[in-house]
């Protein structure tokens, strides 16, 4: 499975589920909302909204870090702890669609098994 892929059995392509505002849930709590959603094949990701969390900055996570979506609670829950996202790469809003900025999230997310 590739990082910027969704899990198959987290999201159907062919469902065309929209996740933008969604809340989403660190393994040890809430951190945000989704503020950006993509859906791309290999390319896939979600930007946060972490409100009063991290002083209102913005996360991008890789998609596959995503391990279920609920819609019916419009909820988001992703396999990183708080900290592990608090520590991630500084989110650039001018630079987060550039493959260079990608692979330095990828080498972060990508620390970890899934």
């Amino acid at each position: 499975m590739q990082l910027w892929d969704y899990r198959p059995d987290v999201y159907d392509r062919g469902q065309a589920l929209d996740i933008t505002g969604y809340h989403v849930h660190a393994t040890d709590g809430k951190i945000g909302s989704v503020d950006e959603a993509t859906y791309e094949v290999g390319e896939s990701y979600v930007v946060v909204d972490t409100g009063p969390w991290i002083f209102g900055k913005k996360v991008m996570l890789p998609a596959s870090v995503i391990t279920r979506i609920d819609p019916q609670e419009r909820e988001v829950h992703v396999s990183r702890t708080k900290e592990e996202i608090k520590n991630a790469p500084e989110f650039d809003e001018a630079r987060f669609k550039e493959p260079e900025y990608r692979t330095v999230m990828g080498d972060y997310y990508g620390r970890w098994t899934h």
